[in-house]
């Protein structure tokens, strides 16, 4: 049977979706300019791998505590003051990074800078609710993607660049750029969008009833717990590719910059087939064919890693197959989880947000601890995930006709 036509779409306000995608790419940029800067960051502060991994893992601990401030006070103040203040915070923790003379700072400084430009991505995906419909929103997610996307593309041959020229701590000065404009593009340009019934709903209850009454909603959790899962694919494949890569493969930083650039397309390009899906299905049935798939994809993956069969040249696209599922799905996932509670929207935003980079720091952890020097960690990792992400979305967010009518 075939999915019903969906409503017109509406208009496409393509200033504001440049400018909430520029809000989404402070996590990509601050991580993926500086990855080929690590080895060197460790000479500079005589740091050993520990101690500069730490410096990653400071700014996952960072976005994922951070999202559950911005999300309450964007509901209650509104959307522009807490956008700007958390830019502010990570433009001048930009700053300290770069100065940073010892790796202690400059991991304390990767921590605060994760706290400002969370902001960004939590306010963002409120902003896009508070104008947009269920369908809407997702649409506009995945051209936020889009845009997104680009960071992992250009980040890492920027950062190579700006290394050679300046160093790494050149790197942390672009990033210090990067947030003064968007700052003042956001102050310029950004008109308010969270509406009075939010604004009530906020001032009758304190973040933690919010967050409580959220979790309370099966659908919602289903929605976070899936986008979280699959988020952790992407946070698992961040750390460990670089040691896979490199180490394991033996290939030079710019192979593994080319074929991380190639990956980001996989998931932009998924992002931009899951808007063309969206013209004629609903997000939900999107999302359940998504979840599917990305099973399947994590399933080779997993057997390539273990059997051999193959080696670099069977796992890379099979990674590449399972890593662009991702972006056919995190539009959806968060669109559904947007549409459960809109009086809600910012701190659903901040719930979606640090689940999955909550979810993602245990998947790297735990990446780290099988770590093996092969392909099966990871591969072993993200099947987990993609299983129980396909758990939640059948078992808790999608409702049980609309995955009948999918089978159907």
């Amino acid at each position: 049977m075939s999915d019903n036509p969906q409503p017109a779409a509406a208009a496409t306000p393509w200033r504001l979706v440049l400018m909430l995608g520029a809000l989404t790419a402070f996590a990509p940029m601050s991580i993926d300019m500086y990855l080929s800067s690590m080895p060197d960051i460790g000479r500079s502060l005589h740091a050993g791998a520990d101690d500069t991994q730490a410096t990653l893992a400071a700014f996952f601990a960072g976005m994922a505590i951070g999202q559950f401030l911005y999300g309450p006070a964007s509901d209650r103040f509104g959307r522009r003051a807490p956008l700007l203040l958390g830019i502010g915070l990570y433009t001048a923790a930009s700053l300290v990074c770069a100065l940073a003379p010892t790796i202690q700072v400059l991991i304390a400084a990767r921590f605060v800078q994760a706290l400002g430009g969370c902001a960004g991505a939590v306010i963002a995906r409120a902003v896009v609710r508070d104008r947009f419909n269920h369908a809407d929103t997702a649409r506009v997610l995945s051209l936020m993607t889009l845009i997104m996307g680009l960071a992992p593309v250009l980040a890492p041959q920027l950062g190579g660049v700006v290394q050679f020229v300046a160093g790494w701590r050149g790197v942390f000065g672009l990033l210090v750029i990067f947030g003064l404009l968007i700052g003042l593009w956001v102050s310029v340009s950004l008109a308010e969008s969270r509406s009075e019934a939010t604004a009530v709903q906020a001032r009758s209850e304190n973040p933690f009833k919010a967050y409580g009454a959220l979790l309370k909603q099966k659908r919602l959790v289903g929605y976070a717990l899936a986008g979280a899962l699959n988020g952790a694919t992407l946070f698992t494949y961040i750390s460990t590719t670089p040691d896979l890569v490199m180490g394991t493969y033996g290939h030079s930083p710019l192979v593994f910059n080319i074929i991380f650039a190639s990956n980001a397309v996989g998931i932009i390009g998924a992002s931009q087939v899951n808007r063309l899906l969206l013209r004629r299905s609903t997000p939900d049935r999107v999302l359940v064919r998504a979840s599917v798939a990305s099973i399947v994809a994590a399933f080779l993956l997993l057997a390539a890693a273990w059997s051999g069969i193959g080696g670099q040249y069977t796992v890379l696209p099979l990674l590449f197959c399972a890593l662009s599922m991702y972006g056919l799905m995190s539009g959806n996932t968060m669109a559904g989880a947007l549409s459960v509670d809109p009086k809600r929207a910012g701190s659903i935003s901040a719930l979606m947000g640090g689940a999955s980079f909550g979810a993602g720091a245990l998947a790297s952890w735990a990446g780290g601890l099988l770590h093996d020097g092969t392909p099966k960690p990871v591969g072993a990792v993200m099947f987990a995930c993609l299983v129980g992400s396909g758990l939640a979305i059948f078992q808790l967010a999608v409702p049980k006709a609309a995955r009948e009518k999918v089978r159907a």
